[in-house]
Parts: C-alpha cells; sequence; structure tokens
C-alpha cells in the first residue's frame, strides 16, 4: 500500500510542476522578477525531476523486495525534499518568503535519497549474486 502512495504523489507532484510552469510561463510573469523567475524555474525543474523518481521508485520496489526499506527510505527521503526544497523556492519566488534553511534542507533530502537509491541497487545486486 505505502508504495502506491509514492506513486500517487508522484504523479500529483508531476501535475504541480506542469502546472508551476505554466503558471510560471505566462500568469506568473506578473509577479516574477528576472531575478525570481531563476529561482521559480529551479523550483520547477527539480519539482518534475523528483516526480518521476517516486514512480520509479513505485516501479523498483515491486522488483527489488530484498530492499524494500531502503527504497521506502529514498521515497520518503524525496518527498521530504520534494516539499522542503520546491516548496521553499516556490514560495521565495511568489512571495519573497525567506525560509533560510528549509531549501538546503530539502537538497540534502534528495541527495540522501538518491544515495538510498544506489544503496538499494548494491544490496540488491549482492542478493541477487547469492
Amino acid at each position: 500500500m505505502l508504495k502506491n502512495i509514492y506513486f500517487i504523489f508522484g504523479s500529483l507532484s508531476g501535475a504541480l510542476a506542469v502546472a508551476m510552469g505554466a503558471y510560471g510561463a505566462h500568469a506568473g510573469t506578473q509577479f516574477l522578477t528576472p531575478e525570481t523567475v531563476i529561482t521559480y524555474s529551479k523550483a520547477v525543474r527539480y519539482n518534475a525531476n523528483h516526480s518521476v523518481v517516486l514512480l520509479v521508485v513505485t516501479l523498483v520496489i515491486s522488483q527489488w523486495p530484498q530492499v524494500e526499506k531502503i527504497l521506502h527510505a529514498a521515497g520518503l527521503l524525496i518527498i521530504s525534499g520534494l516539499v522542503l526544497f520546491s516548496g521553499s523556492l516556490y514560495l521565495l519566488a511568489l512571495t519573497g518568503i525567506n525560509l533560510g534553511y528549509i531549501t538546503p534542507l530539502g537538497g540534502v533530502c534528495f541527495i540522501c535519497g538518491w544515495l538510498c537509491l544506489a544503496l538499494a541497487a548494491w544490496r540488491n545486486s549482492r542478493y541477487q549474486d547469492e
């Protein structure tokens, strides 16, 4: 059941990335300055890319049950990164509110999520070699 959460969250997050990208390209031009467009675009890009990662996590969990706990950690870290990193950048670009260390903490969550994926692949290959 939990793996479906990653697929659902990834799908909704992907839809949000498209909507926010469209908003930034059209209506957002009234509110975004040349400086905030860079921040906003980064939020959209990371949002879209990591939404796809969540879909991949869902598929890999089904294929590698031996490392399911590590993959769940990866999924939760990626979700945390999406909320903290992309969410705080959207907030900064649209309102000017800077949440300080929240953005880098989201980046650390992304990095740790990717490292969990690498660890899962490495451990899974060890199970297959046995």
